[in-house]
């Protein structure tokens, strides 16, 4: 059987910090608290809009973050300023890591997806300037439900849609909250903790494997498969 690997996209594959040279330009010595506020702000408006069912796409919660934070840190932008931040969230680099990690993983004949709280349009943009959209057989995106991560029916979405089942399929994310939110759902998932301060939330419920890096994901997943 086929183990097949859905890779979460923001902050897992691609460096969403990669936006702080343009802050530095705009905020000086704020951009990396502004960067930070600003990316805690778009997660929790989309759990918000996922509980609420007032669903917007993943683009209007950044969008709407954006003004969140510059409010929050008293740093007015101008329209043209904040079309511009937005468009490099467009662009942004994926981790030095990631290229070589999903070169093994695909050679050991692993099927990969992308699996984002992103719209499809604007993941194929994202992927395609990073480098990495030819890796993966697909894009499973929420917005097709009109819902957020960790909502159990995207995970169950990701599953029809790549045809796999729940033991043999896994999740492979850098957020907690994705972590939990698929194992929860019946899958495996892979922690990438790149940072030794990242704290796992305490809810008794673990990651499969936890990874600091790309490069060892290979022999973790093998590891643990019983084909």
């Amino acid at each position: 059987m086929t183990t097949t690997l859905a890779f979460d996209v923001y902050g897992t594959l691609i460096d969403t910090q990669g936006v702080n040279i343009a802050l530095q330009k705009l905020v000086g010595d704020k951009a990396m608290d502004f960067s930070c506020t600003w990316r805690d702000k778009q997660l929790e408006y989309s759990f918000r809009r996922g509980l609420m069912q007032n669903y917007e796409t993943f683009a209007v919660c950044t969008r709407q973050a954006l003004d969140y934070t510059c409010v929050y840190y008293k740093t007015p932008l101008t329209a043209d300023q904040k079309t511009d931040l937005l468009s490099i969230y467009r662009v942004l680099p994926a981790f030095e890591d990631v290229k070589a990690g999903l070169t093994q993983l695909k050679a050991a004949g692993f099927h990969l997806y992308a699996f984002s709280n992103g719209a499809a349009d604007a993941l194929e943009i994202l992927l395609s300037a990073a480098g990495i959209r030819d890796f993966f057989l697909g894009i499973v995106s929420v917005d097709d439900l009109k819902s957020f991560k960790p909502n159990p029916g995207v995970y169950s979405h990701f599953l029809r849609k790549s045809k796999a089942t729940g033991n043999s399929a896994w999740l492979i994310s850098s957020n907690p909250f994705d972590v939990i939110g698929a194992i929860s759902a019946g899958m495996n998932s892979a922690w990438i903790r790149r940072s030794p301060d990242a704290i796992f939330d305490p809810w008794g419920i673990d990651p499969t494997i936890t990874v600091y890096s790309f490069t060892e994901l290979n022999k973790k997943i093998t590891e643990q498969s019983p084909w």
